[in-house]
């Protein structure tokens, strides 16, 4: 019970860490536990799922809030890179947002989707599609399936 406790929950805070601009793989933690064979392999990739897309609406309320500091000195991005990510996401849509599993991209895109007031509904949609689909081809590749 646990061990099971332990095993869940550093999957889920990995996966949610991960989702965020903190440079974490839950893939590898997915990965391992999966091939211990100690656990269901369809309640890992949920529990993986559901933090990293709660870890990507920390991303999208981050960029619901954030604008209001795009023109400060210690604001990370300048003004013109929020641009151009606006830019792309106006020019691609929503639909942007199933690549969001992707590294590098797919932590800003939530980022941006919140800048610009994505409706959470979609964002959670989207982004839960693509997370989650990501994970299946993780544990089938993982298992050999």
């Amino acid at each position: 019970m646990l061990g099971d406790l332990a095993a869940f929950g550093g999957l889920f805070l990995t996966a949610f860490a991960a989702a965020t601009i903190l440079p974490l793989h839950s893939e590898a933690v997915l990965a391992g536990l999966l091939l211990a064979d100690h656990h269901a392999p369809a309640a890992l990739v949920l529990v993986a799922t559901i933090g990293n897309v709660l870890g990507s609406v920390v991303n999208w309320l981050l960029g619901r809030g954030i604008d209001r500091f795009r023109d400060r000195k210690w604001f990370p991005a300048s003004p013109t890179m929020l641009d151009r990510a606006a830019a792309r996401y106006h020019r691609y849509g929503r639909w942007s947002l199933l690549m969001s599993w992707a590294p590098v991209i797919g932590d800003p895109l939530t980022v941006v989707a919140g800048v610009l007031r994505e409706p959470l509904w979609s964002f959670l949609a989207i982004v839960t599609i693509a997370k989650a689909g990501r994970y299946l081809v993780l544990a089938a590749a993982t298992l050999g399936l």
